[in-house]
């Protein structure tokens, strides 16, 4: 969330830097700065009322010792006009900080400057290209079919116990879906970070102060009964550790890491890019989280995309890094990376992870602050990126290593999985 100073400060940034994300904020910022000029107002004669209603009150015990009961008691009568009308100002106030923080959460994050103008996926800028894409046998399979000639992963009893895009993983699967978990946690344990493992279900304050809510409400499972949502991403509750905290500098960055099962409803997602394990509604993630110093956050963003990228190589696949358009950069990142490895049975490029800077906006939503050299309370940065997304890694892995002898294991993987083929 951009904070009102920020705003009133910089009306024509806020509005033409939108526009990179196809936001058109005008009529939103001046609603904005019109409700926050009537908060300030309301606040003001609350204030002034609240003052007065002291002097008097002062007043009716200096002449209560004078002895001058009569006096005091006419003023009396207008200490309760005063409680009336501060009560009023009082309910005022409270409805028009709801307002604005309600017309502020619909309020995107600004892009950061290198980010260019574009509509979608199409318009992204690829700033890296890495590794061989492997030659396969004319018959190769995609990897729906080869988790069922190997028995690996069965989405038929996923939709039985559950419903579609809910697969359940079975032996040297579900060993290789382990393995990749464990490989990634002890990668970014090396790298630094401190593993947590979080809740999978979050309350709306958690949701609010990442950007979840409202942006992506239609997207997340809600458990009504509780008012809880399921976790879209181990990022919600591994950066609402901090909500509400006063950090020191010398504290600075925090480092986490999460393994966790994460759920999408993914509406209105059909058709062949959503077969196998290309969407689906319940997967597992490694996510990397800091919270960082704001003069060092971007430093810190090309840190997380170097250890994404160690990752990739290491598991020997193929993969490109890309910056994001405007119009594909998410509603509370300044700047994102995304990671496609390629498949090379589907002969596509698959998103593995998306490596993410946002800035301040987070944190104004979690008044995640920390104290610096001065003393002096300031927002904290807040980034965090896939690392990494494991039903696409999976399908990768499976396709381009696939062989007439079976399918073979990174080395990387081999100490994890135990196996070196699947066969």
């Amino acid at each position: 969330m951009l904070t009102i100073q920020f705003i009133k400060e910089n009306y024509q940034e806020v509005v033409e830097r939108l526009k990179i994300k196809n936001f058109d904020a005008d009529v939103l910022v001046t609603e904005i700065l019109k409700l926050d000029q009537k908060r300030r107002d309301t606040q003001k004669l609350l204030d002034d009322i609240l003052a007065e209603s002291n002097n008097i009150a002062k007043e009716i015990g200096i002449l209560f010792k004078q002895g001058k009961a009569d006096e005091a008691n006419i003023l009396k009568t207008k200490t309760v006009e005063h409680k009336e009308s501060s009560k009023t100002l009082g309910d005022l106030l409270s409805d028009a900080e709801k307002t604005l923080l309600d017309k502020q959460l619909l309020l995107p994050n600004l892009p950061h400057k290198s980010v260019k103008a574009g509509k979608a996926e199409a318009d992204n800028e690829i700033i890296e290209n890495q590794g061989a894409i492997p030659k396969l046998a004319e018959n190769a399979a995609p990897h729906w079919d080869l988790t069922s000639k190997y028995d690996l992963i069965d989405f038929e009893l996923g939709v039985k116990l559950t419903g579609a895009g809910f697969p359940v993983y079975k032996g040297k699967g579900a060993k290789l879906q382990r393995a990749l978990i464990n490989f990634f946690l002890d990668e970014a344990i090396d790298s630094g970070y401190n593993e947590v493992l979080p809740p999978l279900m979050v309350n709306e304050d958690s949701a609010y102060g990442t950007g979840q809510l409202p942006d992506k409400e239609g997207q997340m499972y809600h458990v009504g009964v509780d008012n809880l949502y399921l976790i879209p991403t181990a990022e919600v509750p591994v950066t609402n550790i901090y909500r509400n905290v006063i950090l020191k500098a010398d504290e600075l960055p925090k480092k986490n890491v999460a393994f966790s099962s994460c759920f999408r409803r993914e509406a209105g997602s059909y058709g062949k890019d959503v077969r196998g394990l290309n969407r689906l509604h319940q997967f597992e993630k490694v996510e990397i989280v800091q919270v960082q110093h704001p003069e060092k956050s971007y430093d810190t963003l090309e840190e997380m995309r170097v250890h994404v990228a160690s990752l990739l190589e290491k598991l020997e696949l193929p993969y490109r890094v890309l910056r994001l358009c405007g119009g594909d950069v998410s509603f509370a990142a300044a700047l994102t990376y995304d990671f496609e490895v390629y498949s090379a049975a589907q002969k596509r490029w698959l998103e593995v992870s998306s490596v993410s800077n946002f800035e301040s906006f987070q944190s104004n939503r979690m008044k995640l602050r920390f104290k610096d050299e001065n003393g002096k309370n300031q927002l904290a940065h807040t980034l965090n990126g896939s690392a990494l997304a494991l039903p696409r890694i999976m399908a990768a892995l499976l396709e381009n290593n696939q062989t007439e002898e079976g399918i073979k294991i990174p080395k990387a993987l081999q100490a994890y999985t135990r196996f070196d083929i699947i066969n």
